[in-house]
């Protein structure tokens, strides 16, 4: 009794100061906001978890490997307690001036989590990621899939029947998940289903808060984006060697080229006019110059109206380099 006195003694002083501070918890937060906070709580796991992987880089090779999905979950509970369970907020909610608030209570002022509602979402939230990474070494120890210890002495019939419940309920919980996150995207409440089985709502915990990154930033960082997603399209599609070969045809001049080609005929054999080495397979297209096989080959797959790139001629049937070889007598 009083210890249940003391809890709702801390609830009712976190609760005034939260009212004298302002905070409205029917002020309505934006939807992007709570799936942000979700994004830097995930990206704050993954980076917890690479500095504590990086403390055994020098120990044998895959040693936390069989008790990763443990460790990933000690580690987000840890995480959950020194965030969520001391003032009601993540990390991620915390930066974005965001909060938790007791939709249970009758109260129209802000009331923080209770115990049992921190430690119900701690939960909710690490237990079904261990279970999923966890599930097929649970379901081989207990036999309800081939090649497990039990499987060989148990019935099939109940293996068959807890293998089908497993499924039946893994896949009402997605669902679940699922219709969560429609609802979600209709009302604005509770991104994730342990929030709303708990009952605990993103509220912000400032009143009037600005945002600390201004919609001119906003805005510019939207049109790179869209720019560089265009070009990735684009880039594919333009022959930067065709391109390439009309430059320096332009400014060199296709003349010039030829005339350094007569002039040095001996060298244009040694070389492939596209790689640079010395010629594999050597093939020919019509000028004096002399190419790789498969440098050619692929230049003309990628390019159907293929010129050479060193004179700019016209290139023809492809074809081997015939050569004489003179054999001479001792």
């Amino acid at each position: 009794m009083v210890g249940l006195e003391d809890e709702d003694n801390q609830k009712s002083t976190v609760g005034g100061s939260g009212s004298e501070t302002g905070v409205d918890p029917l002020t309505p937060v934006l939807r992007i906001n709570q799936l942000d906070a979700l994004e830097l709580d995930s990206a704050l796991e993954q980076l917890v978890w690479s500095q504590f992987s990086q403390c055994f880089q020098n120990c044998r090779p895959g040693l936390l490997t069989p008790l990763e999905p443990e460790l990933r979950a000690l580690l987000q509970l840890l995480l959950s307690r020194f965030t969520l369970y001391s003032s009601s907020t993540t990390v991620g909610q915390s930066l974005l001036s965001l909060r938790y608030h007791n939709t249970l209570s009758s109260s129209t002022r802000y009331r923080p989590l209770s115990r049992r509602q921190k430690l119900g979402l701690a939960v909710l939230t690490a237990g079904p990621r261990w279970l999923q990474e966890r599930s097929h070494s649970l379901l081989l120890s207990l036999g309800l899939i081939p090649g497990g210890l039990v499987s060989e002495v148990g019935s099939g019939f109940l293996q068959k029947g807890l293998r089908s419940c497993l499924t039946l309920v893994s896949s009402i919980a997605q669902l679940a998940s699922l219709v969560n996150f429609l609802v979600f995207l209709g009302k604005g409440h509770h991104p994730v289903l342990a929030e709303r089985i708990v009952g605990a709502r993103a509220v912000f915990s400032k009143p009037n808060v600005t945002r600390d990154i201004t919609y001119q930033y906003m805005n510019r960082e939207l049109l790179w984006h869209g720019f560089a997603e265009f070009l990735i399209f684009l880039l594919p599609l333009i022959n930067t060697r065709k391109l390439k070969e009309t430059v320096s045809r332009i400014l060199l001049g296709g003349e010039s080229a030829g005339v350094d080609c007569g002039r040095n005929g001996q060298g244009v054999w040694k070389e492939c006019g596209l790689c640079g080495e010395w010629p594999t397979m050597p093939h020919m297209v019509g000028c004096q110059h002399v190419f790789c096989y498969y440098c050619i080959k692929s230049h003309s797959i990628a390019n159907t109206h293929i010129t050479c790139p060193k004179c700019g001629a016209e290139a023809g049937k492809l074809e081997p380099v015939k050569m004489e070889v003179e054999v001479v007598g001792r």
